[in-house]
């Protein structure tokens, strides 16, 4: 089984406001659209890790249609690794090979990304597989099991990325034509750019 986790605890600083709500189509959220996709691609478990505004984001979420768990991070001011943490710890047990992680900022990849990439685990078992298109790397990312336990042990202050980089290979590398993929959306100025629309005041 590979569940997804989908990390939505932070402050969104930049943003302004959860990221988790932020609207995309009439009646969906940024978190409901992660959710929906997942679940498209064929993931049976999805589970989201809440901290910042965290009784807002499950309200409005049990409001969609979409169906999910959520983890409260009490920890999430630490880092977002103390995210993907909480959220490996609630996934993991026998018969989980891997996890996908997904960050509510990058809501607009494809269920066939999500598809391509559980597909390259199965064939590769590489440790991590991830979309790359022209030398850029997006989400989804898949962890394999085997690795759970070096992301518990590392260091909040240093962030997964060391991690991710170091167990990266060819193997799980796979090129997607999927522009959301790549597409984080970080700030009002790149909700306008990806969406053609400003935030509501």
């Amino acid at each position: 089984m590979i569940p997804g986790i989908v990390l939505a605890a932070g402050k969104s600083t930049r943003m302004g406001r959860s990221k988790a709500l932020l609207p995309l189509e009439p009646g969906e959220t940024f978190l409901t659209r992660i959710v929906a996709t997942l679940t498209a691609a064929g993931v049976e478990e999805v589970v989201v890790v809440v901290g910042h505004e965290a009784p807002a984001i499950i309200g409005a979420f049990d409001r969609s249609p979409a169906v999910a768990r959520f983890v409260l991070n009490p920890e999430y001011e630490a880092g977002q690794l103390t995210s993907l943490v909480a959220g490996l710890r609630v996934v993991d047990r026998p018969g989980v090979v891997a996890a996908l992680i997904a960050l509510v900022d990058a809501p607009l990849f494809e269920a066939a990304t999500v598809r391509a990439i559980v597909d390259r685990y199965r064939r590769t078992r590489a440790p991590i597989v991830r979309p790359v298109h022209g030398g850029r790397h997006g989400h989804p990312v898949l962890i394999a099991r085997s690795l759970f336990a070096a992301f518990g042990a590392a260091d909040p202050l240093q962030g997964a990325k060391s991690i991710i980089r170091a167990h990266a290979s060819p193997a799980g590398d796979v090129d997607v034509n999927d522009e959301g993929a790549f597409a984080d959306i970080d700030t009002p100025a790149d909700y306008a750019a990806r969406l053609g629309r400003l935030l509501d005041d």
